[in-house]
């Protein structure tokens, strides 16, 4: 908003509360001009905005404009419906509050555009669920309701809104909404002035119904043919016709100003609503800031609320007594009780009050009212009956007594009807009102003051005497007075800071301490005068416009020698590009000329590497040697069993690759063999002596290569699977090593000893299967035969055993069958051979029968 203040003698000021004649109207005017001229149709007062009606279709609601204002801080854009909408509920979402906006003006202002401009930008910007799309969309629709049913084309306007509209909108968790209505014209039914029409609904019924609708309800599509009395043909029947036309006739003439006189009423109600709540939020502010309040003048127009509502002693109480005491009460009547209560009052006055010469502008049956806004002379006949809503009744009684099964359907009689008496209709507006004014009250308030720029509708003229008095009516310049009695302009410290920071040295570029420290120094540099400003504890406050108006000139001076220092710099930016572009386009030139050389070389050196030595090709395999070197370093192989991995050499490499690789192995191995324990050294000995007996002969040998053998395995036991000699049932026994001998032993029982002298030697078939058979010597017809065993350790068990024993030649890997012998003179026999599971069993002939599983690869 500050930037648009150096174009404030062509386009006005943004803010009133920055206007320096802040008490002049003719000042206020004049800028409202300036900018309506513009089509700058919206002016703020503080918060609250000014809409000046320019009659004509602008192109500032658009998609984009909306983007444009969400969640942008409220004076950063110029202003706009959509800053205050914007404003309104993020204000609301981060303060976690109630608040509303109130939107007012004269007929023809643009109070109905305004309130859809509003509703469209949440239905925009507002996060999208279903609930609140729902309620949204019902609050959209019901705007063509509600203009159907109570709007009407007037002189002035041609989409009037004939009643006061409150609408409600909930976007917390339980999301909703409704919309409450005041002081509908019914008089608009039966009578309108010359070139006004009745209410939409009418024509949008006759034009847009289907024939045999239209018949049904006996009308027809020529709006011309139809007075007040043939709208209702089909609705009310002739009863009380007499009566009905008096009621209703009361609206042809002065009947409006019964209405004009709520109306009225209801302004100076918001009026001092407004005041209050805008004294309210200026003094909350003051206090949250820390800043001394200072009392404010202004009128009070409470008087004149009083003297309309005040109980007993008000207009309404005094006409609601007329209306219901006994006998002849007139308008009359009511008048000389007006005078008789209210003589005194220095803001009525009647014919019979006046002094002779205010008298001439009165009649008889008038009664005079000085509102905030000014006189408003108002004439009491119709007042009774349009008070007592004759109108109302007689409908009843036509409903009550009609055949129609229409009518009969949408206005059932209710129990009760004709003995209790309605609230009379400026009653109910009170109390409405009072309603009304007390949701206001508990919620944070928000303005749009809408104007109108002329009567008649014309696009780009500036009616200054009507907007004079437009201004006047609601209160402009007593609420730019409130907001100007302390200080005319605050920012946040960090807002004020980051505009302004260039028009001090310790400001500027960056400040890198506390906002608000920053600022006091840059008011220091400036020459803020003691009683210019206040420093608050969010933000500065400064008194006077022109205080502000100086700063932006000199920060409009000081922009202009920044923005000439910086062509100067960006010239010399410019020079010092081109000169360094130049110095790097020559190391280029040199860098790609040597490039070229050396790729030259290496070229030459590739072709003549098998020649004798010269400068090209020497330097050529001395590159092919480093980068050999480089690869294989970060390629060397990990293990001494990686025998794949070594890189192949470039021929002029083969020789010295060969002795790297010897010298890599050799090196593998000493680091190798040094980190070998006695255990593991004891192991790989075991190992060794396991290849040199089962290497290439056994099937199930690579992969025990990786086991490691247990050194306390054997010396202890090791759990096997003795098949008998005779019959080869199977029995779980221990197999345990001695320096002596081996025994088969059952839980600590010695089954068989064999000492070593007497093993002759071990044999096993060459499959993947763990069967052993362990060969006796049968010195004694009493001694057993040969082990046939199980061993699921069988290469330890076997290596250990031949280790010990000393049988290292004596363990044979047999293809086919092993013999064994049962006792002396009797043999038996082992069968093998593989298949897909392993199995073993006694074969028919005779035979233990050993199925080992089949091994892919050997």
């Amino acid at each position: 908003m500050e930037g648009a203040l150096i174009a404030r003698d062509r386009v006005g000021i943004q803010d009133f509360v920055l206007l320096d004649s802040h008490n002049s109207e003719t000042a206020f005017l004049d800028n409202l001009k300036k900018r309506f001229t513009e089509d700058l149709i919206y002016t703020y007062v503080g918060t609250l905005l000014i809409s000046v009606n320019p009659c004509k279709e602008l192109d500032i609601y658009t998609k984009k404009q909306m983007d444009l204002y969400m969640g942008v801080n409220f004076f950063e854009l110029p202003p706009h419906i959509y800053a205050l909408a914007d404003n309104v509920y993020h204000t609301m979402l981060s303060e976690a509050s109630n608040h509303f906006i109130l939107i007012s003006g004269e007929s023809g202002a643009g109070k109905t555009e305004a309130s859809k401009k509003i509703l469209q930008y949440y239905a925009v910007s507002c996060p999208s669920f279903t609930l609140l799309d729902t309620v949204r969309d019902r609050m959209l629709m019901s705007n063509p309701v509600l203009e159907a049913f109570g709007n009407a084309k007037t002189m002035k306007n041609d989409n009037s809104s004939r009643f006061g509209k409150y609408m409600d909108i909930q976007f917390d968790y339980a999301v909703g909404g409704h919309i409450l209505s005041y002081l509908l014209e019914k008089s608009r039914v039966v009578h309108q002035n010359h070139g006004e029409r009745n209410f939409h609904i009418f024509y949008q019924l006759v034009e847009g119904g289907e024939e045999d609708q239209l018949r049904h309800l006996g009308l027809e599509k020529d709006t011309k043919h139809y007075s007040y009395l043939k709208g209702v043909s089909q609705y009310f029947c002739p009863y009380n016709v007499c009566t009905s036309y008096w009621s209703v006739q009361l609206g042809s003439g002065l009947g409006f100003i019964f209405e004009q006189f709520c109306i009225n009423y209801c302004n100076e109600k918001l009026q001092q609503l407004f005041i209050q709540l805008t004294l309210k939020s200026e003094q909350e502010e003051y206090e949250a800031e820390g800043i001394g309040w200072e009392p404010v003048q202004f009128f009070n127009n409470k008087i004149i609320c009083d003297l309309v509502e005040e109980k007993h002693r008000g207009i309404i109480s005094v006409l609601d007594e007329e209306c219901m005491r006994p006998g002849d009460a007139t308008d009359l009547t009511f008048l000389e009780k007006l005078e008789e209560k209210m003589g005194n009052h220095p803001h009525f006055l009647t014919h019979k009050l006046a002094d002779k010469k205010t008298r001439k502008s009165l009649e008889r049956g008038d009664f005079r009212l000085l509102h905030y806004a000014g006189e408003v002379t108002y004439c009491v006949l119709g007042f009774i009956d349009k008070n007592n809503d004759l109108l109302y009744k007689n409908i009843k009684d036509v409903m009550r007594l009609s055949k129609n099964p229409i009518i009969q359907e949408c206005f059932p009689a209710t129990e009760g009807d004709s003995r209790r008496r309605p609230e009379t209709v400026a009653t109910q507006f009170k109390n409405s009102l009072l309603r009304l004014t007390e949701i206001l009250t508990a919620k944070e308030a928000w303005y749009v003051r809408c104007l109108k720029s002329n009567d008649n509708k014309q696009s780009g003229k500036f009616d200054e005497v009507l907007v004079r008095h437009q201004v006047k009516c609601l209160g402009l310049m007593e609420h730019l007075r409130v907001r100007r009695a302390g200080f005319a302009y605050r920012r946040r410290y960090e807002v004020f800071l980051q505009r302004y920071k260039a028009l001090c040295p310790a400001t500027w570029p960056h400040w890198r301490g506390v906002p608000a420290e920053g600022v006091e120094k840059l008011v220091q540099h400036l020459d803020y005068k003691p009683d210019e400003y206040k420093m608050g504890r969010t933000k500065i406050f400064i008194r006077y416009a022109r205080t502000l108006f100086a700063t932006e000139d000199a920060f409009e001076i000081c922009k202009h020698e920044l923005g000439k220092q910086q062509r100067i710099q960006k010239r010399h930016l410019i020079f010092f590009s081109f000169y360094y572009k130049g110095v790097q386009a020559r190391k280029e030139r040199d860098r790609r000329a040597w490039a070229v050389k050396i790729i030259k070389q290496f070229i030459k050196g590739y072709i003549t590497r098998r020649e004798a030595k010269t400068t090209e090709n020497s330097e050529y395999l001395a590159f092919v040697r480093q980068s050999y070197l480089n690869r294989l370093k970060d390629n060397l192989p990990k293990t001494v069993l990686d025998k794949t991995t070594w890189l192949t050499p470039p021929p002029v490499m083969t020789e010295a690759s060969e002795i790297l690789r010897q010298l890599n192995t050799r090196m593998m191995v000493r680091k190798y063999v040094r980190g070998i324990t006695p255990q593991k050294k004891a192991q790989l000995q075991q190992k060794v002596v396991t290849s040199a007996i089962f290497k290439g002969k056994k099937d199930s040998y690579p992969s025990s290569i990786a086991v490691p053998f247990v050194d306390t395995r054997i010396s202890q036991y090791v759990p096997v699977v003795k098949y008998d000699r005779n019959g080869f049932k199977s029995r779980p026994r221990q197999l345990v090593l001695t320096q002596a001998a081996v025994y088969l032993v059952e839980e600590a029982k010695i089954k068989q000893r064999v000492d070593y002298v007497s093993l002759k030697g071990a044999s096993v078939s060459n499959l993947g299967d763990s069967v052993m058979i362990l060969h006796v010597a049968l010195n004694d017809p009493k001694q057993k035969g040969d082990l046939v065993l199980q061993c699921d350790h069988l290469f330890e068990a076997l290596t250990k055993l031949a280790m010990i024993a000393n049988k290292q030649n004596n363990i044979k890997v047999v293809q086919g069958s092993i013999k064994f012998e049962i006792q002396a003179g009797k043999e038996g026999g082992v069968d093998f051979s593989t298949a897909q599971e392993p199995m073993i069993f006694k074969g028919k002939n005779g035979h233990l029968m050993v199925v080992a599983p089949r091994v892919k690869s050997r």
